[in-house]
């Protein structure tokens, strides 16, 4: 009887260890009681959304480039001697230089506001910006001659010419391209761009005759009938359109204020007489929603 129960004890302590063995194995390869898991798990990813409504300003540094085309002075020229035998024996403009280019830089000041699409990482976006310039030009040239036309006249004649034109301000409506990287958003732009102009275009013509009269055999000298001609205006809120483009970078000091870096390139069709180039680089501070 004795030895029965001493087996049945043995039995029973048999498999209390046999369970508390395999209890021991799965608790170390249950993960949560690892703390070692919990504190080397990989920090939250720094997400800074990108989409919605934002608006800022700035400023920045800008060259223009004004390149005057002399089309428009060689007409003014052509008109100012026009209906004369002057006019019809001389191209008057063709003696109308060639006018080279010029260029002004200085600070401007911009504003700006836009709204983001977020598409995952890709960022698609419309933006409007307005920038006050005040970069202008100015070049004017005199040309003298003295020419004996068909009926013996002498035409001491000049032409003062003068063309300018002064960027007042401008602003830009884009379509703005980016991916994020967290807190940093690399971006293009491409859009379109309107500027007010003020120009001057114009021509004051000259001509003193010396002229003998074929009846009395007197000479007259002085200006002929009509002259000093002034032909052309000075205009002021001219509107110019253009295209332009850029590049960039955002980057997020917090989820609703960020800074800016970029360059921009806005290019003006002729206004008056004159294709004008801006090459901007400048910084700016925003806030979005």
């Amino acid at each position: 009887m004795r030895s029965r129960q001493i087996t049945m004890m043995g039995t029973a302590a048999l498999v209390a260890c046999a369970l508390t063995t395999t209890t021991s194995i799965e608790a170390a390869d249950f993960p949560v009681l690892r703390g070692s898991q919990i504190e080397d798990a990989p920090p939250a990813p720094d997400y800074i959304s990108w989409s919605g409504f934002y608006f800022g300003g700035g400023a920045g540094v800008s060259s223009t480039k004004f390149e005057p085309g002399g089309e428009g002075l060689q007409k003014l020229a052509r008109f100012s001697f026009r209906n004369t035998v002057l006019g019809n024996e001389i191209d008057m403009g063709g003696l109308v230089n060639e006018l080279p280019s010029k260029r002004d830089s200085g600070a401007q000041y911009f504003g700006f506001a836009g709204y983001n699409f977020l598409f995952g990482d890709a960022v698609l976006g419309i933006e409007a910006d307005y920038t006050r310039s005040n970069h202008s030009y100015l070049l004017t040239d005199y040309i003298a001659r003295r020419f004996v036309d068909s009926t013996g006249t002498v035409n001491d004649f000049s032409l003062s010419t003068r063309q300018g034109a002064e960027l007042l301000d401008y602003a830009t409506a884009r379509i703005r391209m980016g991916w994020a990287y967290g807190r940093i958003m690399p971006f293009a732009t491409l859009g379109a761009a309107v500027g007010r102009f003020n120009t001057v275009s114009t021509i004051v013509a000259t001509n003193d005759l010396t002229q003998a009269n074929p009846v009395t055999g007197g000479v007259f000298q002085g200006p002929a009938a009509g002259y000093p001609l002034a032909v052309g205006e000075t205009k002021r809120n001219v509107y110019g359109f253009g295209l332009t483009a850029g590049l960039g970078v955002d980057m997020a000091l917090t989820e609703n204020l960020f800074l800016r870096a970029e360059y921009q390139l806005v290019r003006f069709a002729d206004v008056e007489g004159t294709t004008t180039t801006v090459n901007t680089g400048r910084v700016a501070a925003g806030l979005k929603f």
